[in-house]
């Protein structure tokens, strides 16, 4: 009498075997669902990197969200440097946006007042959820802002 052996996939599934297959089988059936298991998490995360930082965005893209300033002096960005290589100047209007390009030109209009800045992405970032751009000190001035305010994006031009 033989005894079955029931194996359990990475996909989910499970497969039945006969008690006494040899292990050579059982190993290989093992590496298959390992590499299939990583080659899946693998493109997972390949596509998400390539939609976070080369999204397409048209001319006409626009945005509403939260805007919140960064690059003031003791909040570990003032000086340092941008993921485009430039430094963070407080005075410069430019800005940090997770997927525009770098060189990209967006109106910011603060919805409480209606005040508009045009501002150059030279920057990755906000990394919190529900906020959709970080103006250097000089940008968040140009539009009456101090610490978060209610916006909307425009893209002007892209370079």
């Amino acid at each position: 009498m033989s005894a079955n052996r029931t194996i359990c996939c990475s996909s989910g599934s499970l497969l039945t075997t006969k008690e006494g297959t040899p292990r050579m089988v059982m190993r290989k059936l093992g590496f298959l669902a390992l590499i299939g298991s990583t080659v899946f998490a693998l493109s997972g995360a390949v596509e998400a990197k390539s939609q976070r930082h080369h999204s397409n965005h048209g001319a006409t893209q626009s945005h509403s969200g939260m805007a919140s300033m960064y690059g003031t002096k003791g909040d570990g960005y003032s000086g340092g440097r941008t993921a485009s290589g430039e430094r963070v100047q407080s005075g410069a209007l430019t800005a940090a946006h997770k997927t525009l390009p770098f060189g990209t030109m967006v109106r910011v209009t603060n919805r409480r007042n209606n005040r508009s800045v045009v501002v150059r992405i030279n920057d990755r970032g906000p990394f919190v959820r529900g906020r959709v751009i970080d103006l250097t000190p000089a940008g968040a001035r140009a539009i009456g802002m101090s610490g978060l305010a209610p916006v909307s994006l425009a893209v002007v031009s892209r370079t």
